[in-house]
């Protein structure tokens, strides 16, 4: 029988591996206490110069995993004109400039020489660095070819190639482009592919392009019985009309060190980043309508703690890695369940604790169940903090300050007020009384904008199977689900007969939809004096819809989005255009914002 295997390190350290005394103190400086399970299971074989197949999660800890053994290889300034000694191929510019960040951090005292290539930045720049030669190049496939194209990248003389996120690479359409890549590549070279996935894809460009690799899978950590998941997870069921209050609410209470807020659109990246900073956060927005210069500077300034929020679409979902990032929120619960995993992953990563929050509106339940599902993790769903927490939160945020104060001392110049007081009253009354004035000040004008937010409980199981919604789930769904239709009686009859003859209009029945629902744009809102009834009647009296089949309404500032039946559309928007609405003909058109 052959004999097993010694037994690795059991708790190995970045010196036990025999890294280069300069990396090892630049990992101390950083705060690196011991390598992380991928860390410690790749570095020996890619430290040897072996070829490494790896399967891990993203936030493992990756980077370093290949960053270290690249230095570790390399002769800092020995690059060709137009040449580099390794390529890391990455599928985003914000992994590009992550990764590209972090191997210079690793490499300071080796004097390493790092260009990030990703489309939207200077080419003007790009090329001088090139043209002068430069260790390490970070790059999207698609810029990294161009620059093949363009002869201004050469090669022939790449020892080490890594293939990060190779699993994201193909899945966005960069598999030509790495097959053309690496063969530009020596055959007599180290390849490391990290994928958080093995799909027959990948393996099949591990075959090809890997020699006789070692293969690392770091399972998903498992949590011991009643051990608290690294990343909090947790929802509140809130009607679309309070979300941004509600958000403002549960921020409040968290108190983030800082945190990533994903929205869907773009148009909400930039609606929420200036309502949040009109109450007093400091939000920066991030999405794909914004230049490349543009988002560097807003990450730029997120990481160096110039602001607390980051307003986001899932531009931001994957790549960023910031270390002081506590909280992940979910403003839009993202359609598909996989966006959500890589939306929270940005927390939690490398070990650290994280907290995820989802704002979940009414109708989105069932996407809540399909992340559940997905994860096989449960999200608790919590009731919305009222209006007492946050006084209860704003009471602790006040003991901490005092007892700061306290600490600090200097207090002489106050004594002689406590201390005329204190003939006269109690020195807990004197205190007592001074907190609430301070409190009192910390309230002023904030009560009245904090109104109760209704409360929505989760529907039940067996609502939920009995009684499906049929059509997508709706982002402007500020009811409840209205659970199954009521059978007409022969009381709900007559009292409809007696409304009608009455002259009033009857109540619309508590009623799911039985259709597909659509949601039309109309381009007129807030400030044009656009209401609820106004639309309602615009489509009833010009479409013919009965007004009891119209869903969902949300006003906005300049336009407003309605839902009707799927197969009355094209008829409301035909009958719309003709009309008119408060006075003035609008646009209206479906709504292609998702």
């Amino acid at each position: 029988m052959k004999a097993p295997p010694p037994p690795a390190t059991e708790n190995p350290t970045f010196d036990s591996l025999g890294l280069k005394p300069e990396l090892v103190e630049a990992l101390t400086s950083l705060g690196y206490e011991e390598p992380t399970p991928i860390q410690a299971a790749a570095l020996p074989p890619l430290l040897a110069g072996k070829d490494l197949l790896g399967i891990a999660a993203t936030g493992t800890g990756k980077t370093a995993a290949f960053a270290l053994p690249l230095l570790q290889h390399l002769t800092a300034g020995a690059a060709a004109p137009h040449s580099t000694s390794a390529l890391v191929l990455v599928p985003t510019r914000e992994l590009a400039m992550q990764v590209s960040e972090a191997i210079h951090r690793y490499g300071t005292k080796l004097g390493v020489s790092v260009l990030p290539l990703y489309g939207g930045q200077e080419i003007g720049r790009q090329l001088r660095v090139l043209k002068r030669g430069v260790d390490v190049v970070v790059a999207t496939p698609g810029r990294a070819l161009d620059h093949l194209r363009r002869k201004t990248l050469k090669l022939d003389n790449v020892h080490t190639v890594v293939l990060d996120e190779a699993d994201e690479m193909l899945d966005m359409g960069f598999a030509d482009d790495l097959e053309a890549i690496l063969s530009e590549t020596p055959e007599k070279r180290q390849t490391a592919l990290f994928s958080a996935t093995l799909p027959p894809r990948i393996a099949s460009i591990a075959e090809r392009h890997l020699r006789n690799p070692e293969r690392v899978r770091i399972a998903k950590e498992k949590l011991e019985a009643g051990e608290m998941p690294r990343v909090r997870q947790t929802a509140y069921i809130v009607p679309r009309a309070f979300k941004i209050a509600t958000l403002g609410r549960v921020l409040d209470l968290e108190s983030p060190t800082a945190a990533i807020v994903f929205c869907r659109t773009r148009t909400e990246v930039d609606e929420l980043t200036t309502s949040l900073n009109g109450r007093g956060w400091r939000a920066h927005a991030l999405h794909g309508g914004m230049s490349q210069e543009q988002r560097d500077r807003v990450i730029k300034q997120f990481k160096s703690q110039q602001a607390d929020l980051l307003i986001a679409t899932d531009v931001a979902a994957r790549g960023l890695d910031i270390p002081r990032l506590s909280h992940v929120v979910n403003f839009d619960v993202p359609n598909a369940p996989e966006a959500y995993v890589h939306r929270i992953g940005r927390t939690g990563r490398a070990g650290r604790e994280g907290v995820a929050i989802t704002l979940l509106e009414p109708r989105e339940h069932r996407l809540l169940r399909n992340i559940e599902k997905l994860t096989g993790q449960r999200i608790d769903v919590s009731a919305v903090p009222t209006v007492s927490d946050l006084r209860a939160r704003r009471l602790e945020i006040m003991r901490s300050s005092l007892r700061e104060a306290l600490v600090e001392g200097d207090l002489e110049a106050f004594r002689g007020i406590v201390e005329d007081l204190s003939g006269e009253f109690s020195v807990m009354d004197v205190a007592a009384a001074a907190v609430k004035l301070l409190q009192e000040k910390e309230d002023e004008g904030k009560d009245a904008a904090e109104a109760d937010i209704p409360t929505v409980p989760p529907p039940s199981a067996s609502s939920e199977k009995r009684f499906p919604r049929s059509g997508p789930p709706s982002r402007f769904g500020d009811r409840p689900d209205r659970g199954p239709p009521r059978p007409r009686t022969e009381r709900t009859e007559r009292s409809t007969e007696r409304t009608a003859e009455a002259g009033e209009r009857p109540a619309r029945a508590p009623r799911a939809p039985e259709w597909n629902v659509t949601r039309l744009f109309i381009g007129a809102g807030r400030t044009a004096g656009m209401r609820p009834a106004d639309l309602v009647g615009a489509i009833a009296g010009e479409a013919g819809l009965d007004s009891s089949r119209i869903g969902a309404i949300h006003i906005a500032d300049m336009y407003s989005i309605v839902e009707v039946p799927e197969p009355d559309a094209a008829r409301i928007i035909t009958a719309l255009k003709g009309a008119t609405l408060r006075g003035k003909k609008v646009s209206v058109r479906r709504d292609t914002r998702d």
